[in-house]
């Protein structure tokens, strides 16, 4: 990539936020990487998802530098309307639009209709058009769908998804004929990777688990597989927003009912430069969610040389036979239990084979060479021919 293009983003929640999750780091990791052969203009919120509190040392309703190649203007909800952001989009110099998700009124479905006729428009599915996505507000989705093709809405335009498994989710729900391209999500760019290995003791297990607490991320099913440890020392640290308090009250009564030997330890939201120092401190990171279009904080733990135990509903796969952790069915349960006592009984030299094994796999992923040449594809309107970016090639 030789030249240097200026790109136009639509995201609801942005950096410095970090409650809505995977999609802050996906652009957060693409802006690193790309930062010096592309100019990014991120339009976003000023607040951070379930927040009312502006962001400190940003001004509302302009354009903030971020860094040398990237600005972001940071709506307040008084200011969000279709005339400002029509104005926004007619007085701002950009050769790509890259709107992320489907639904979302003013950061997916207005600026499509405003950028449309823009010569590269590009929408990121994020995961938004596969099965588990239409477990809530299932019939709005669906109707929003059939009305975008009957008004053919991303007819011309470039649809990204992160593997191919979505290539074919999108393709069902918008139509054979969708211009899909397969584009992976970058992993965090750092200066180095330090594997450090814990000291495992038969007897013993440390867990951690990232992510929001939901019925969709499956806490209470995780709190719930730890009723059968009744010896030993075992800790389960829980970080991440808390959007259900329902929920959470469920979750709390369940580990109140855990054995006295049994430690859950709610951390509450991790800054994202905080994410791997707590990693390191774990023995294990565990995943049950019932669906993830990529899982930023499996690749960060793999990439520290923590294994995972995380369920099949993630891009990452056969990872028991990789030597780096277990892919399990939500609906073995017996799998999970079975899974985490083979872990909890590991003495530190077996640990540290799946250790270091893990380390080593997430250098093969990190430094692939193929996630630029997906993007360079996806800004350059070029299609692959069969050979996308594959976590499998890592293996």
């Amino acid at each position: 990539m030789d030249f240097k293009k200026n790109i136009l983003i639509f995201i609801d929640w942005f950096l410095p936020g970090t409650n809505s999750g995977g999609p802050v780091r996906s652009y957060a990791n693409l802006i690193d990487h790309l930062g010096d052969v592309f100019n990014f203009y991120v339009v976003t919120r000023d607040v951070d998802y379930c927040s009312q509190e502006v962001y400190s040392g940003i001004i509302s309703n302009a354009w903030n530098k971020w860094n040398d190649n990237t600005s972001i203007y940071y709506f307040s909800e008084k200011q969000l309307s279709i005339k400002t952001l029509r104005d926004l989009v007619q007085t701002t110099d950009f050769d790509i639009a890259y709107i992320n998700g489907i639904y979302s009124w003013y950061f997916s479905i207005l600026p499509l209709l405003l950028v449309k006729r823009s010569t590269h428009v590009i929408v990121s599915a994020r995961g938004m058009l596969n099965p588990q996505a239409f477990s809530t507000k299932k019939t709005k989705k669906k109707f929003y769908l059939r009305m975008a093709r009957n008004l053919s809405l991303f007819q011309g335009v470039t649809l990204q998804a992160t593997n191919e498994d979505e290539k074919n989710f999108i393709k069902r729900e918008l139509g054979e004929n969708t211009q899909v391209v397969v584009a992976p999500n970058f992993p965090r760019r750092v200066n180095e990777y330090h594997h450090r290995h814990m000291e495992k003791e038969i007897g013993e297990l440390k867990l951690i688990n990232v992510a929001r607490i939901s019925k969709e991320k499956g806490t209470l099913f995780l709190i719930n597989l730890l009723k059968d440890f009744d010896q030993g020392k075992v800790e389960l640290d829980l970080y991440g927003p808390i959007y259900d308090h329902e929920y959470w009250e469920e979750c709390k009564t369940a580990i109140t009912e855990l054995p006295k030997n049994v430690k859950v330890i709610y951390g509450g939201i991790l800054k994202s430069d905080d994410v791997p120092k707590a990693l390191v401190t774990a023995h294990f990171f565990i995943l049950t969610s019932e669906g993830e279009n990529f899982g930023h904080a499996i690749l960060e733990a793999l990439s520290l040389g923590i294994p995972v135990i995380i369920s099949d509903q993630t891009p990452w796969q056969d990872l028991a036979r990789k030597q780096v952790g277990w892919d399990i069915s939500l609906e073995k349960k017996e799998e999970f239990q079975k899974v985490l006592l083979r872990a909890f009984e590991m003495n530190d030299g077996e640990y540290k084979l799946l250790s270091n094994a893990a380390f080593d796999y997430a250098q093969k992923v990190i430094h692939d060479p193929s996630i630029y040449t997906a993007y360079e594809r996806l800004f350059l309107s070029e299609i692959p021919k069969g050979d996308n970016f594959s976590y499998e090639e890592t293996a």
